[in-house]
């Protein structure tokens, strides 16, 4: 049994350096990887880099509108806060929110396309059918529906892109357990009397996870779009919290004369999403290179 063990550690630990090897000679998927790992840095650096308090909350009526210069690097904003200060600390909001989305969505929607692979037609039947219903509805919109019911707060709207983006998730873990269910080491399992359960969670799951981990860089890059664009229209993070999306929506009217009050938090959304998006295909061919051949 420990000989079993180790020998599948190895397997394991020579598949991911296989993919690693892959995905390094993508160099737009470094690039992307390289992106995400500066934005990660100033998440955790964001606090000794400014002030919160002095630098991104507290209004200052003379430094108002103030350009670009090698005080404020980015310039200030309508009430005189600096905009970079203002664009590190979004960061530590859309980033972490937007993962804390995708898990969610990816646990829940995962859960229910495994079941739905492995279990009867009449299940597969009903819970899919459920997830098109869903799909059917444009996911901006029940995004705004959700919102609008529950009230705006960071818990809520998590809650509300999530359930959006459930439907995606099941409808490819449904695909990949179909296609795993009838491989000859689950009817294995079922043949020494394993659990659906445990099949499901410990062999299925593990399994699929290649499709999962692409679909969840897609996701999060939308799902950083939708927040922006649910701050923007009042229904996401409300001011004064640093968020791109609001202080798009707080800045909009200024675009004419200081450009940089909306230049930059929308840079920093583009910028995001681009590396998320290069990085996810970079993985996606490097998980499964047939695809790209």
């Amino acid at each position: 049994m420990a000989t079993e063990q180790m020998n599948a550690k190895n397997r394991k630990k020579s598949q991911i350096a296989m993919v690693w090897k892959r995905l390094k000679k993508n160099k737009t998927a470094v690039a992307g990887l390289v992106i995400l790992a500066f934005l990660c840095f100033l998440i955790i650096s964001a606090g000794f880099l400014f002030d919160y308090d002095a630098e991104v909350i507290r209004q200052n009526a003379g430094q108002r509108l103030q350009p670009p210069s090698m005080e404020h690097w980015m310039g200030t904003d309508e009430a005189g806060r600096d905009i970079m200060a203002r664009v590190i600390y979004g960061t530590r909001v859309s980033l972490p929110v937007a993962v804390g989305t995708i898990a969610m969505a990816c646990a829940v929607g995962g859960t229910l396309g495994a079941i739905a692979g492995y279990g009867s037609r009449k299940i597969d039947n009903i819970i899919m059918r459920i997830m098109d219903i869903f799909l059917a509805v444009p996911s901006i919109l029940m995004a705004m529906a959700i919102v609008a019911a529950l009230g705006n707060s960071i818990l809520n709207l998590m809650i509300a892109i999530a359930v959006s983006n459930i439907p995606p998730f099941a409808r490819i873990v449904r695909a990949a357990v179909i296609t795993i269910k009838n491989e000859e080491y689950i009817e294995a399992e079922r043949s020494i009397g394993a659990s659906d359960l445990r099949i499901i969670f410990l062999h299925v799951i593990p399994n699929a996870l290649a499709p999962i981990i692409v679909q969840a860089t897609t996701c999060i890059a939308g799902s950083i779009l939708a927040i922006a664009g649910l701050s923007f229209i009042g229904l996401g993070i409300q001011p004064p919290t640093p968020e791109w999306g609001s202080m798009l929506s707080t800045g909009r009217q200024f675009i004419r004369h200081a450009w940089w009050v909306c230049a930059f938090p929308g840079l920093a959304i583009m910028i995001s999403i681009l590396s998320l998006n290069l990085f996810g295909d970079g993985l996606r061919d490097a998980l499964d290179p047939k695809l790209k051949n």
